[in-house]
């Protein structure tokens, strides 16, 4: 029962009433929810048993962990995890003491009279003891179990048939790395025609690479590289985690493959057949028809959509999973992208040494050399280390040369996620081109160049003209940390509609005012089959020039959309129920987007959301310009906290007491 409480506890709506003895401080100092309380005290009245004070503590951190985005409690981080938010005057038990009380608890151990309910798994890993939820455990140990399986063995592809397949959809080293096509020069880089033969010759791959790094193109080939392999007709499925993804994925693929046949692609709940509440269709009995499924956003993609798509390809399949492990994680619990990458730099990662002969062979033939060690430092785009070695022959591929942001912000991006904080400051004063920081107390060159981007985006819609208000819609976007609040989107999203109407604007935007005058941005926030827009989607409200106005009559409306390269989807304001104003979004749902220029408000030090991850997403959806709102302190605090989320992934793992 949750407690009805007034007062100055701000946690007060989440205070747990009667609440046991030990978790009490910790629910009332809001480190510990309501939630993380009622989920202890149901498994220990399933059990039936005792379960010590230690044990106690720890298992509700481990369901707070979960809650916070981690797979498992890392026990040895215990003391450090918990001085962010333990209350005053508590005791916090050491590692030492959870592990020996965790390892008697019925939770763990089964109870004593014989039951088989054990609903925690303790483990050892190379980072320490960890405790899991078991349904966490079962999932990792699904992605563990495929990831060994494909790396111990490779496709039986001729190597004759594999370079000149490459070689067909990346065209063959040249000395300026240059392809000519129809449109012009296109730039093929060493590591692109690299990705081209590592896909070829393994079941899985990994594509990472920052934004503009040329992702998608990569895949356009390589799905031309491995169709031009096949006997058959192959069967390819793309995914991506949200609609607007799935979206832009199809359309990117198509834009590079006008000569194939056009590949729908979906979301990964829609792959599987997976609905909420219910287990896939889609699984290790039932599996996916598909010969390559490419999973785009992977960064996005949660623990347990990651163990379900692995769990239902088949055994002779190629994935490929792409994204850039930088950014933002999935908002459920895992970061199964920076896993993937990270267990290769652990050593932890399943390689033969007949993958390796294969890697150096693949880089010899993308026309790049293995660094020997000597000599200057090897140049990335032609040049591979033994790091780089290790990762190419477990499947992981980084594109680096960026094509999409300004040098300035490329820069400012790079120092970000080296984690140099006093670098990061050192260019944002200095002036670096394109990037300017600004005081949260003084925002007038935001206000300025929002204002233009508003009435420009205004003009054009007024005028039924869809070509110009899409455009002008991606020129500018205010991303905040925060959904509530001031400083949060629906605090900016009033002042910009305020600043916009020259100060006389009286009522705030909702879902259902913002569709009544031209000119007003929206965002989609539901998957919608029978208008055929999506989760994420941005779009205009335009005057409907093709529809004649009745005098003295409402002025006719539609909403434009952007669909692939040129075209234009319109939908009627009334069919659109589940949109928000779009002059500001949150940083999360920014992922995958792009604008001419960004405003990025930074939250105040304290907010658990002020991470490097978050500050490298937001600054890396700029092209040209990017304005930060915030003072040196908050952008040094973001610059200088990772993202820390316990996995077991990255190394070898196995339950304590087996």
């Amino acid at each position: 029962m949750t407690a009805e409480l007034t007062g100055q506890d701000r946690f007060a709506d989440d205070l747990v009433l009667g609440a046991d003895p030990v978790l009490e401080p910790w629910n009332r100092a809001g480190s510990l929810s309501a939630a993380d309380l009622h989920i202890v005290d149901r498994l220990g009245r399933l059990t039936g048993e005792r379960i010590d004070d230690d044990a106690k503590l720890g298992v509700a951190l481990a369901v707070r962990a979960v809650r916070q985005g981690s797979t498992c409690l890392a026990l040895n981080d215990v003391a450090e995890f918990v001085a962010q938010f333990a209350p005053d005057g508590v005791r916090v038990p050491s590692a030492r003491a959870l592990l020996d009380s965790l390892a008697r608890c019925p939770l763990v151990t089964g109870s004593s009279n014989g039951g088989k309910l054990r609903p925690l798994v303790l483990a050892e890993s190379d980072d320490g003891p960890l405790l899991y939820l078991h349904k966490y455990f079962r999932q990792e140990d699904i992605i563990r179990s495929v990831l060994d399986d494909r790396a111990s063995r490779a496709p039986d592809v001729d190597p004759d048939a594999v370079r000149e397949a490459v070689y067909h959809a990346f065209g063959e080293p040249r000395p300026d790395d240059t392809e000519e096509s129809g449109d012009g020069p296109t730039r093929v880089d060493a590591r692109q025609r690299l990705a081209g033969f590592v896909a070829a010759g393994r079941w899985i791959t990994v594509l990472a690479g920052g934004p503009g790094t040329g992702k998608t193109f990569t895949v356009a080939r390589i799905l031309a590289t491995l169709e031009h392999l096949s006997d058959h007709r192959l069967r390819i499925g793309l995914c991506a985690p949200t609609g607007r993804a799935a979206a832009q994925l199809q359309s990117s693929v198509a834009s590079y493959r006008t000569d194939a046949t056009p590949i729908r692609a979906v979301t990964v709940h829609s792959l599987l057949s997976w609905r909420p509440g219910a287990n896939p269709r889609y699984n290790r009995t039932n599996t996916l028809p598909h010969d390559v499924v490419v999973v785009d956003e992977t960064s996005m993609l949660s623990m347990t959509a990651m163990s379900y798509v692995l769990d239902a390809i088949r055994p002779d399949a190629r994935i490929i999973f792409v994204g850039d492990p930088h950014q933002l994680e999935s908002v459920d619990a895992g970061a199964v992208l920076a896993d993937l990458v990270d267990r290769v730099d652990a050593g932890e990662a399943t390689t033969t040494a007949a993958a390796r002969a294969r890697a150096s062979e693949a880089v010899a033939l993308a026309g790049m050399r293995v660094f020997d060690g000597t000599g200057e430092s090897p140049d990335p785009d032609s040049v591979v280390d033994d790091a780089d070695l290790s990762r190419i022959s477990a499947g992981v591929i980084t594109l680096r040369r960026g094509h999409r942001n300004s040098p300035g912000i490329a820069e400012l991006a790079a120092a970000v996620n080296d984690g140099d904080a006093d670098r990061v400051a050192g260019l944002v004063v200095s002036g670096l081109p394109g990037v300017t920081l600004v005081d949260p107390t003084r925002v007038d060159p935001v206000q300025e160049a929002v204002t233009g981007w508003g009435r420009d985006l205004l003009a054009a819609a007024d005028e039924g003209d869809e070509a110009g208000a899409l455009a002008a819609l991606n020129r500018h976007r205010v991303l905040c940390a925060h959904r509530e609040g001031r400083w949060g989107v629906q605090g900016w999203t009033e002042q910009i509609t305020d600043w916009i109407a020259g100060g006389h604007a009286h009522l705030p935007l909702t879902s259902t005012t913002v569709m009544t005058r031209p000119g007003r941005p929206i965002l989609v926030t539901v998957n919608d089959k029978e208008t055929d827009t999506s989760n994420g989607d941005c779009g205009v409200v335009i005057r409907d020039v093709r529809t004649t106005a009745d005098p003295g009559g409402p002025v006719p409306l539609t909403v434009a959309f952007t669909r692939g390269e040129s075209g234009v989807h319109r939908v009627h304001p009334a069919r659109l129920s589940d949109v928000v104003p779009a002059y500001a979004m949150t940083i999360h749902r920014s992922q995958g987007s792009q604008y001419e220029a960004v405003t990025v408000v930074l939250p105040p030090v304290g907010s658990e959301l002020l991470t490097r991850e978050l500050l490298y997403t937001a600054i890396t959806r700029a092209q040209k310009e990017v304005w930060i709102v915030g003072t040196l302190d908050v952008l040094k605090a973001a610059v200088d906290r990772r993202v820390a989320r316990a996995s077991g992934l990255r190394s070898r793992i196995r339950p304590l007491g087996t």
